[in-house]
């Protein structure tokens, strides 16, 4: 799918911009009116969501405290597993705080699973991608005892949709969905985000991933319509890049959706981003 060019990409420019620009052209929470009450909302319903039943939580796959995975399990012990990574800017967040997102996948018989990661300025980026990856690990080893033994989809929203188009070469994932994603680092060491992110030049250059070779395997990308201009290039031009290499998958901007509520689209057993995700678990098979 594609849509209308929309607004001029600000990297554009990037030199002629003042550091209170270039901030703003990352700053989702800005950028939307009522974003404090939609995360209160989400925080809210995942915190009641959590708790509704006996799910298998707080899965340590190593020894650091947010070194965890949540899993709720779909009732066929063989159903695909959606991985979902959260967001933050890869030093705000965790995996609680986002349990709502399993509601729509597992009222259509998938199982997901959530993993936490250390968050900067605790973990460099390097070291994030690392967890990832042992995360993955783990579900290799240890998956089917809880209940996510099926073929494994990666999916994550803003710094989560980086770590899940790093994650698609892990050789347990089959395919995977980024969401309102940032998929070029460079730009960030120009802004207050680097202050805890301290990005190195080999970093921005090894888990960018419009730096780096596709990976051939299916990839959704998706992202909202009202998302701030350098989240949507990104998203169009990984797309593009892909798409010359021949690499499966779609891009799916979401009309009436902010950075925020484009989870919408995740969270509900019929939203339009969780559809593709089941047409990919039928590819996964």
């Amino acid at each position: 799918m594609t849509n209308a060019p929309g607004p001029a990409d600000p990297r554009e420019r990037w030199g002629e911009l003042t550091r209170q620009e270039r901030d703003a052209a990352y700053d989702n929470n800005a950028a939307t009116i009522n974003s404090a009450a939609l995360v209160a909302a989400r925080n809210e319903a995942s915190a009641a969501f959590r708790a509704r039943r006996n799910w298998r939580l707080d899965l340590p796959y190593g020894p650091e405290a947010h070194q965890k995975w949540d899993i709720y399990p779909a009732a066929d012990r063989q159903a695909p597993v959606l991985i979902f990574i959260h967001g933050g800017y890869w030093q705000r967040n965790s995996r609680e705080l986002f349990a709502i997102m399993a509601e729509g996948a597992l009222d259509r018989g998938l199982t997901v699973a959530m993993p936490g990661y250390t968050l900067a300025p605790a973990a460099t980026m390097t070291q994030i991608v690392a967890e990832i990856f042992a995360a993955l690990d783990w579900l290799v080893r240890e998956g089917a005892t809880q209940g996510a033994g099926g073929p494994a989809i990666v999916s994550g929203w803003s710094a989560g949709a980086q770590l899940a188009a790093l994650a698609l070469a892990h050789p347990h994932v089959r395919a995977g969905a980024g969401i309102s994603g940032v998929y070029e680092l460079g730009p960030l060491r120009d802004t207050g985000l680097d202050a805890a992110l301290k990005l190195t030049d080999a970093e921005v250059s090894h888990f960018s991933p419009l730096r780096l070779p596709p990976t051939l395997k299916p990839f959704i990308l998706a992202y909202a319509g009202a998302e701030l201009p350098a989240l949507v290039h990104d998203s169009r031009r990984l797309h593009a890049i892909r798409s010359a290499a021949q690499a499966p998958g779609w891009l799916m901007p979401i009309a009436d959706a902010n950075h925020f509520t484009v989870l919408d689209a995740l969270r509900e057993p019929s939203g339009e981003i969780l559809r593709a995700i089941l047409a990919l678990a039928e590819f996964a098979k």
